[in-house]
């Protein structure tokens, strides 16, 4: 590496900014938001520190549906620039670095607590939920059968199964928990008319009594914390 690298490299250092997202990025893998939540610094300010360290060559990052995650790539240093950043890293004893380390367990739990699988293949779920689609062969040559006036569908999903039921139904709404589906179910059901998506949790739904001639739960009660609670609802709103 010659000098003009040398000082590239060492401008990136000198930045305490820099080092503290490096810090945190050798630890763990962490999104722009995330990175945002444990230093208190705005997220356009995080992102353009991480723009400088991709540049640099010390930050990967890895696509996860809609969200980038970004890591320390100490491979790519030379031994040189490694002991250099070992020496940075391990030397450093300042308040905000170990402030920055106490807040990253909560952030990493707040993470856990808001992936689930549903929001993994939002827009995407007839792919991964239901294999060979026999389910749907057998709706459609039901349907025509059926009355089904005002639907409630709760766990709606992504609308695959709105899709099927809401042309036979008189109206049709779908329910879920999860802000990232409704927004693709939104999307999906925007041509059909009576159909209506919002947020909801099937434990306390937004409705009154007798509102629906048909409630759907498709796979509902897999997510219920209450299934007997999440039926009583259903039973309410018939």
């Amino acid at each position: 590496m010659d000098l003009e690298d040398w000082s590239t490299r060492l401008k990136v250092f000198a930045d305490a900014t820099r080092v503290r997202l490096l810090t945190l990025l050798e630890q763990e893998e962490l999104t722009v938001a995330e990175l945002s939540a444990i230093t208190t610094l705005a997220q356009p300010r995080v992102s353009t520190h991480l723009a400088r360290l991709k540049e640099a060559g010390l930050v990967r990052d890895r696509r996860a549906g809609v969200s980038a995650y970004y890591r320390f790539d100490e491979a790519a240093l030379d031994p040189a620039q490694r002991a250099l950043w070992h020496a940075l890293s391990t030397g450093s004893d300042d308040p905000l670095l170990r402030q920055d380390a106490e807040r990253v367990p909560s952030v990493l739990a707040m993470r856990a607590a808001d992936q689930n699988w549903a929001d993994s293949v939002a827009g995407d779920m007839e792919r991964h939920y239901s294999p060979g689609r026999t389910w749907e062969a057998m709706a459609r040559s039901a349907l025509p059968l059926l009355e089904t006036g005002d639907v409630l569908d709760i766990a709606s999903g992504d609308g695959v199964l709105a899709e099927l039921l809401a042309p036979h139904a008189q109206r049709y709404v779908c329910v879920d928990t999860s802000a990232r589906v409704v927004a693709a179910a939104s999307e999906r059901l925007r041509k059909l008319p009576n159909v209506e998506v919002r947020e909801g949790d099937m434990h306390k739904l937004p409705f009154d009594d007798g509102s629906f001639d048909l409630v759907v739960l498709m796979h509902a009660l897999t997510y219920a914390t209450h299934p007997a609670k999440a039926v009583a609802e259903c039973a309410r709103v018939l």
